[in-house]
């Protein structure tokens, strides 16, 4: 049983569901009412988060005896830790599950000492960064064929994270759409033409 009894971050809020006013850089645009708190009051709060995050990571990191460095960051309005270092593959797991896993953690624990949800973002030796290139292959190549013959594609099913990644692809480009269809694990996306 997963449930945290704290709404998840990778849930549909923004993480997941296109919007047309997302941006192609993969992450929706501020509307005026989060604009308004200052952004360094706000900015200083996510990276406490970070910081919080990456003492966690750094303490699974020296039970496991597995060597990484360590960045906090704050990227596109989230926090962020980067792990990087040789031998680091266990971290990551099979399409990136354990390192799914190790962020919820991590969300858990900013939680826990500052009694709100994070959009944390976990990243480790950079499999996100390469996994954001194969998806957003695999999106251009769903939408040359949906151009091609008119039906959609049903992709895979996919994380919340790819699946993000690939509506962003998506919704930059013209004469198609995409959308999500089915429940964890087995959600996936259709890309198909816009009407």
């Amino acid at each position: 049983m997963t449930d945290t009894s704290i709404p998840r971050a990778d849930q549909p809020l923004d993480d997941e569901e296109p919007t047309a006013a997302a941006p192609v850089g993969g992450e929706p645009e501020e509307t005026d009412a989060e604009a308004a708190p200052s952004k360094t009051a706000g900015e200083s709060d996510l990276f406490r988060q970070s910081e919080i995050a990456a003492d966690y990571v750094e303490g699974l990191l020296d039970i496991l005896d597995y060597d990484g460095d360590i960045d906090e960051l704050v990227s596109g309005g989230r926090p962020v830790v980067e792990v990087v270092g040789g031998r680091l593959q266990n971290l990551v797991g099979q399409r990136g599950a354990t390192l799914e896993a190790l962020q919820e953690l991590a969300r858990l624990a900013v939680f826990r000492q500052t009694g709100a949800p994070s959009r944390l973002l976990l990243d480790v030796g950079g499999y996100r960064a390469n996994r954001r290139k194969e998806l957003a292959a695999v999106a251009r190549n769903a939408v040359e064929k949906v151009k091609e013959h008119g039906e959609p594609v049903r992709l895979e099913p996919m994380s919340a994270f790819e699946r993000k990644c690939v509506h962003d692809v998506v919704n930059a480009i013209d004469g198609v759409e995409s959308e999500s269809e089915g429940v964890e694990p087995s959600r996936r996306i259709v890309v198909r033409p816009a009407d």
